[in-house]
């Protein structure tokens, strides 16, 4: 029941207040945050102008066990990538496949993370992929740059200015007095804060954990009906 919940930070038997850095990553969903979350994995590098392209998946590799989400879960997760791979493969596209493959390695998308936390509480931190995201090229090239690192489906929209057009994430190729004007359209729509990545033609360092979701669900399992780790103890 709990991954049905569409929210950013879920408490089940304890109380919502007093998280702790680290343990319980704060921040909401949808108009209540746009992350990412305080006191969570991604913040730092939300604040850093250049890093390391394998910076993001090096740095929570150290910090715990990761696995990936139950397929029963989001079975629909990788299909769309794993179709631009073989439609890069059987049009001999080697330059997006090997794009599309060095994404996935990359990506965070449908893993959950144990976090460090008290005897009896249990904390979990899951990644999953933004819902929808606009994508805006005036070239091939950037426009299968973009589907590569999203990792979704494609639905096409004459004008995403419309409100009954909807989405949770921008990337955007081109030159930076149109990225202005994106960013002056953006602040403009009604709803959440949309984040925008912005790159001149040809670039590829997309900041894949920007198109990413965070959930943290915190658990008291004592209350629940036992923890082993508690019963262990003495």
């Amino acid at each position: 029941m709990t991954e049905r919940a569409q929210v950013g930070n879920l408490y089940v038997n304890r109380n919502m207040v007093g998280a702790v850095v680290g343990v319980q990553p704060f921040g909401g969903e949808g108009l209540s945050g746009t992350g990412p979350k305080a006191g969570g994995p991604l913040y730092l590098y939300r604040l850093l102008a250049e890093r390391p392209e394998d910076a993001v998946p090096r740095a929570l590799a150290l910090q715990g066990q990761q696995h990936p989400l139950e397929a029963s879960a989001h079975p629909l997760l990788f299909d769309a990538h794993q179709a631009l791979k073989q439609w890069a493969q059987a049009e001999q596209q080697s330059s997006l496949l090997a794009l599309a493959q060095r994404y996935g390695e990359l990506s965070l998308s449908g893993t959950v993370r144990t976090l460090p936390g008290p005897t009896g509480e249990r904390n979990t931190y899951t990644l999953l992929p933004r819902e929808r995201v606009l994508r805006l090229a005036d070239n091939q090239a950037d426009a299968l740059t973009q589907l590569a690192a999203v990792q979704a489906r494609i639905a096409f929209s004459k004008d995403w200015q419309q409100d009954k057009v909807s989405f949770d994430a921008a990337i955007y190729h081109g030159d930076a007095d149109q990225l202005h004007t994106l960013c002056e359209q953006m602040a403009q729509r009604n709803g959440a804060i949309v984040s925008v990545q912005g790159f001149a033609h040809g670039e590829t360092q997309l900041l894949l954990e920007r198109l990413l979701i965070e959930r943290s669900l915190s658990v008291n399992t004592a209350a629940a009906g036992g923890n082993a780790s508690l019963m262990a103890i003495g």
